[in-house]
């Protein structure tokens, strides 16, 4: 497993494809997009995440252009600010990812989204058994190297969901050939519910947030130096134990209204500020976003 390093690094993931209906305090523009930002690294986080409200016409161009937007209001306030942005609808793997090149030109990104695997993403129906769609979010191995090629050309730290086991896998096999690009680090998603129970959250994907699940995670980290992330979706990282058990053996934090609404009713800030707390009772410094990219070895730190 990756040492444990004083320094604990607090990802924020703004909003996902939540509304207002969903929590009051959801910033959904790009002025209240980039004031939740400002707002959220002010309170000691170093990673910020947003989707922007688009259509299914929009395409990687005209998002480039709303994100950088957003992007330059924030790093104007903190220039040394880890931010990356979501994506289009496109089908193309490469032109849903291509308005990454743009923001990496001029500077407004370091790190970049990487989904090294395929899962059915979906929810449970009222019933409780998975609902009837027929989405499934797929990458084949084609694409995962693409993508760890595109992020290498780019100069762009890979943040990497990890959804299920086999989406580590991938990027473990990818480390240990010394083919991973530099500056990548791992987001293992735990699907939200009754905390710290073996009943089944809303999803129907992934592992649930139960100690033995992260556990198995950290012993496929045997032997990597892969930092890592905890976060909960539909459900409170905080609550659940995850993140004080991943902050006691070197695991980083992910909290935010993306994952949270519906579970919480508060701000991005608030929740940020929760960690920030948990950090100091475990006896590990918060970093700020210039200590992140050297931390994970960004290559445009």
């Amino acid at each position: 497993m990756a040492r444990r390093d004083d320094l604990v690094v607090i990802e924020c993931a703004h909003n996902g494809v939540h509304s207002k209906r969903d929590a009051a305090q959801l910033p959904t523009t790009p002025d209240e997009i980039a004031a939740d930002m400002i707002r959220c690294l002010d309170a000691g986080a170093s990673i910020c995440h947003a989707h922007d409200q688009i259509t299914r016409d929009t395409t990687p161009a005209e998002l480039e252009q709303i994100v950088a937007g957003t992007y330059r209001k924030v790093l104007a306030a903190h220039p040394d600010a880890l931010l990356y942005p979501a994506t289009t609808f496109s089908e193309s793997l490469r032109e849903r990812w291509s308005h990454h090149a743009g923001l990496a030109r001029d500077g407004l990104i370091k790190t970049g989204f990487v989904d090294p695997g395929s899962t059915n993403l979906g929810v449970l129906d009222e019933g409780g058994v998975p609902a009837p769609t027929e989405f499934v979010y797929a990458h084949s191995y084609a694409d995962i190297r693409w993508w760890f090629e595109e992020c290498e050309r780019l100069r762009l730290a890979p943040n990497m969901s990890i959804f299920e086991p086999g989406f580590l896998q991938a990027a473990l096999a990818y480390e240990r050939a010394g083919r991973l690009p530099a500056g990548a680090y791992a987001r293992f998603y735990f699907g939200g519910g009754e905390y710290l129970t073996a009943r089944p959250g809303p999803f129907s994907f992934g592992m649930p947030p139960l100690l033995p699940c992260l556990g198995a995670y950290l012993a496929m980290l045997e032997g990597s130096d892969l930092p890592w992330f905890v976060a909960v979706l539909a459900g409170d990282v905080v609550k659940s134990g995850m993140a004080r058990a991943a902050l006691e053996v070197g695991g980083h934090v992910r909290v935010g209204l993306e994952d949270a609404a519906g579970a919480r009713d508060c701000s991005n800030a608030e929740l940020v500020e929760e960690v920030v707390e948990l950090a100091h009772e475990v006896g590990r410094r918060v970093a700020t976003p210039a200590e992140t990219a050297k931390l994970f070895g960004f290559p445009r730190a």
